[in-house]
């Protein structure tokens, strides 16, 4: 080794060395308490046996929609990241709106070993089989984006420190208003998680939005519930009964009525496919202390928005109980947020049926 590559080579550990000793000085400032955390966001489950999942909407719409986000995303990645040197990262992470490439980079930079994304803008959503779909699609409007083709993919993505055994996608086969320009569906993940002895299908989804998609409630409500249907043939067409899932995401549910009595329509669906009763993660919590101790304020905060929800089904040889919540991601000290949505954790003890 020549002296100058010497010099090269000691420069650069003491770079990383620097770097090193910089992020350890971060890290509690990374780490500020979101409203109604413990000091250290994850530390009231820290060691917990079982299995972690966030799911967390990073608003990553792209340039001309929203400015200014690249911020943001670095600061989410190295939250992530400083969690993970003390051993509290969520083992799975389900992301919607990571359309950039920059927020793409998330889970890379925050060490996640498995990462898969949703459909990407290309990808062909169910065929239009009734009349009432294709009645819907004639009224469809350029001014609305309705028309426009798909300008980005579905910003769906899954972060896993376990190994990911396999994946489906799907893209919606309808959408209202400026919603149509992002190619919206779900993706599913089968996972490994160490120690259980069967995979477990983690699915990530994010549905047409209400207000935000600036068509009237009657032709977004249409779209909102033909996804709701595609969801429940994707679920059915590709989980082999019998198998646990985690169903996470922007649900968009929102306080409407008919968004919500759809939804529940189809939870109980689902529960009865699976021949056990869902959990809803923060509902969960809320409804018992001593399950899950206190609930944080930003987790109540979502849970009135009802737009982030993460759903256990149970499986035949497994269950999934709700042991607690975290909120890495919601107010800060100072109010402001990451995002416009709140990210939580939440923590599943394993046990057989």
């Amino acid at each position: 080794m020549t002296m100058g590559s010497k010099a090269r080579t000691m420069a650069a550990r003491i770079a990383a060395g620097l770097g090193l000793v910089a992020l350890a000085l971060l890290v509690p400032g990374l780490l500020r308490p979101a409203s109604g955390n413990t000091p250290f966001v994850m530390t009231n489950m820290r060691d917990h046996p079982g299995l972690s999942v966030m799911t967390y909407n990073i608003e990553g719409l792209p340039w001309p929609v929203r400015l200014g986000r690249e911020a943001a995303f670095a600061k989410i990645g190295a939250r992530l990241e400083a969690l993970r040197l003390l051993g509290e990262q969520p083992h799975i992470v389900v992301l919607q709106e990571a359309f950039t490439d920059q927020a793409k980079r998330i889970g890379v930079e925050s060490g996640y070993r498995y990462i898969v994304d949703g459909p990407d803008r290309s990808f062909a959503g169910a065929p239009v089989v009734t009349e009432a779909d294709r009645a819907f699609q004639r009224d469809a409007s350029f001014f609305s984006g309705e028309r426009s083709g798909k300008v980005v993919d579905s910003g769906l993505q899954i972060l896993s420190d376990y190994p990911i055994l396999s994946v489906r996608r799907m893209a919606f086969p309808t959408c209202a208003g400026f919603d149509c320009l992002a190619n919206k569906g779900a993706v599913l993940a089968m996972i490994a998680v160490p120690g259980i002895g069967e995979p477990i299908a983690v699915v990530d989804v994010h549905l047409n939005s209400r207000r935000a998609s600036h068509v009237g409630d009657d032709r977004s409500l249409y779209a909102y519930r033909r996804q709701i249907d595609a969801l429940d043939q994707f679920l059915a067409a590709n989980v082999k009964q019998g198998t646990p899932v985690i169903i996470a995401g922007d649900f968009n549910v929102g306080q409407r009525p008919a968004r919500q009595a759809y939804f529940s329509e189809h939870l109980r669906k689902w529960g009865e496919r699976s021949s056990g009763i869902i959990r809803d993660a923060l509902r969960t919590c809320n409804a018992s202390e001593a399950v899950c101790g206190v609930m944080p304020t930003d987790a109540s905060y979502s849970m009135f928005r009802a737009r982030d929800w993460q759903l256990a089904v149970p499986g035949a040889r497994l269950q999934l109980a709700v042991q607690g919540l975290s909120t890495p991601f919601g107010h800060d000290a100072d109010g402001g947020m990451l995002s416009d949505h709140v990210g939580y954790v939440a923590f599943y003890g394993v046990r057989r049926s």
